[in-house]
């Protein structure tokens, strides 16, 4: 009896950061002429709302794979451990700053007012290709719209990339 008492103890200390998970903010829904609108548009000209679910797969194929542990199916991340990727200055502030961040970790860094207690590894080792990809998911996903990262964009950071 006295092990099963442990245990539940044990189970109910660690349950507490799963409690704690941030709610995903409900969507809201996109009007007909939107769209129609954005179509119309040259290529050239599309917004980052444009991007297409085709154009987005990949990414979020890699944020799967990668990132969904940590920062969860809605990008909400667990409140004092893991960052949340919605709305905040860094995923949708300089594409730099992103792009250092998946290739060096982070650690001990403030994120809109609040501090995160786990540490994010370096992905140094995916390619350019496939950092822009997730890049660019998460930067149009979990209610974010900011313009795509460019493999190119990825490449120039990486080149003058200082640990």
């Amino acid at each position: 009896m006295k092990q099963f008492l442990i245990l539940l103890g044990a189970l109910a200390w660690f349950s507490e950061p799963a409690a704690a998970q941030k709610k995903p903010a409900p969507k809201s829904k996109r009007s007909a002429p939107a769209k129609s609108a954005a179509a119309a548009k040259p290529a050239a000209a599309l917004s980052a709302a444009a991007l297409s679910a085709a154009a987005l797969a990949p990414g979020k194929a890699l944020y799967s794979q990668y990132c969904l542990t940590c920062h969860q199916a809605d990008g909400g991340g667990v409140d004092r451990m893991n960052a949340p990727l919605t709305q905040t200055s860094w995923v949708l502030g300089e594409k730099p700053r992103l792009v250092k961040v998946l290739l060096n970790g982070m650690q001990g860094v403030e994120i809109d007012g609040e501090r995160y207690a786990n540490v994010m590894p370096a992905f140094d080792y995916l390619t350019d290709q496939q950092i822009a990809d997730v890049l660019t998911y998460v930067r149009n996903s979990f209610g974010n719209k900011a313009s795509a990262v460019s493999s190119a964009e990825v490449k120039a950071v990486r080149a003058t990339n200082k640990k």
